[in-house]
């Protein structure tokens, strides 16, 4: 079992594991929901993201989790909150992926939200930021959601990202 890090009213998030990798492969295979990332990933490559989620989770205490509806225990998506190096600053980022079948069901709003607060009240961080690519209008929509406004634009990952914050 894994630690499960919170709850909501349809979701929880647990910690990732290693045999979490088929799961992932259902979002990391499907060029649609992978659209704003370089590539799809294969096999290898959702293990190396494992590998970094695992890490983050030593380092930092935190890290992406993976989103089960909490009824049924199906896998959803992944969502958490991940340092980003921001113009040579470390910041904290709450990022979402979600299978795409899931889309539109308002899962990576209330898991992001579930971040935020999260991120706020137990782990007391004085601000969270989410980076969506210029293009990607729903993870936009979801950082507007959860309360989080357009600081800039800047280039990261070889592309235009908005940097959108939200402060504690």
């Amino acid at each position: 079992m894994s630690k499960i890090i919170m709850s909501t009213d349809r979701l929880t998030l647990r910690q990732m594991r290693k045999d979490d990798i088929n799961h992932l492969l259902e979002i990391f295979s499907d060029p649609v929901a992978m659209k704003y990332y370089p590539s799809t990933k294969d096999e290898s490559a959702a293990n190396e993201w494992i590998d970094w989620t695992l890490s983050n989770y030593e380092k930092f205490g935190l890290g992406l989790w993976i989103v089960e509806a909490k009824e049924t225990g199906e896998f959803l998506g992944q969502c958490g909150i991940v340092p980003q190096d921001i113009e040579g600053t470390i910041e904290m980022e709450i990022g979402y992926l979600f299978v795409r079948s899931k889309w539109g069901n308002g899962y990576a709003t209330e898991a992001a939200l579930a971040c935020k607060n999260y991120g706020f009240n137990q782990l007391e961080l004085p601000k969270l930021i989410s980076l969506p690519d210029i293009n990607n209008k729903p993870s936009i929509k979801v950082a507007e959601r959860i309360g989080m406004i357009l600081d800039k634009k800047i280039y990261k990952w070889e592309k235009d990202v908005y940097v959108y914050s939200v402060k504690r």
